[in-house]
């Protein structure tokens, strides 16, 4: 059975891997397609394609944006984007401008524990354009404050972690109109890891729905078999389309690996092709 993964990290924003070995490393997983969606930046992009077309595998341009509600971040995956992303671009360089302005209000709360850091070290840790709390994890893991990024977390980069701050994001309906403006497959990302009641979750969901979204992601490396059944039933009654990803980040999240996360998910190349059977339908490239 041919599989593909929709949801991935590079470099360029939170993942360990270079756009162009991502997609390399998809061939070697036997994925028939890959799409790169880092969060805040689509620079990674250019690369992966390139890479895709050396190893003739497909790969969807696409990008994840975080959303802010009264349950949390929701976050928002934009999958066949366009070459012409200017339409997003300023909110793009507005959102990672924002995150910058944390990073460092994070990086003067370590220091005010006592802990040896940098904001040049984080800066220096990171290789793409979106910088954010892994590259500072991975600086304090580098110096043995931590042995590992989920007790970055989990001490103090996480909600109730010692550095913590609140990032500033879009509102929902906007991100969805913004990536809906440019033509792509809109899909909420992962709707069951927050734990909403049922009837706010259907509350946010028609709120997308009403500003144009067109996909849920059913699979996802964290999602149980009865999330799935959720997000099943919901696209069936909005009639949305499915998605599916790993959520790959490389070694910033060692256990989930590329097109199988955890080692059970399997994101089938009809859940692909039916995406692409629905932009067909609306008229919008593949």
């Amino acid at each position: 059975m041919k599989l593909v993964d929709l949801h991935t990290h590079t470099q360029a924003s939170d993942g360990t891997n270079a756009p162009g070995a991502l997609v390399r490393l998809a061939q070697e997983c036997g994925l028939a397609a890959v799409a790169v969606t880092d969060h805040d930046t689509v620079s990674g992009l250019a690369e992966a394609q390139a890479a895709g077309k050396e190893c003739g595998i497909d790969v969807v341009r696409g990008c994840e944006l975080s959303t802010s509600t009264d349950m949390g971040e929701m976050h928002i995956l934009g999958l066949w984007l366009p070459e012409d992303v200017s339409l997003l671009q300023g909110k793009l360089e507005y959102l990672r401008r924002k995150r910058g302005e944390r990073n460092i209000r994070i990086v003067e709360k370590l220091q005010g524990l006592g802990i040896d850091i940098s904001i040049e070290e984080v800066l220096d840790e990171a290789r793409g354009e979106s910088v954010g709390r892994p590259h500072i994890a991975a600086v304090l893991i580098r110096k043995g404050v931590v042995k590992d990024i989920g007790a970055a977390f989990k001490e103090y980069l996480g909600y109730y972690g010692k550095a913590y701050l609140p990032k500033e994001v879009l509102e929902p309906e906007e991100a969805v109109r913004l990536l809906c403006e440019l033509g792509a497959t809109v899909s909420w990302a992962h709707p069951m890891l927050s734990k909403t009641s049922d009837e706010w979750r259907e509350n946010f969901l028609r709120r997308l729905v009403d500003n144009g979204l067109s996909a849920i992601e059913a699979y996802h490396s964290e999602h149980s078999d009865a999330d799935v059944r959720v997000c099943i039933d919901m696209a069936r009654r909005y009639g949305l389309a499915l998605s599916g990803g790993s959520d790959y980040h490389g070694t910033n999240k060692p256990k989930i690996r590329l097109g199988v996360g955890y080692g059970g998910l399997r994101v089938p190349y009809a859940v692909y092709e039916a995406l692409q059977t629905q932009r067909a339908r609306r008229g919008l490239p593949v």
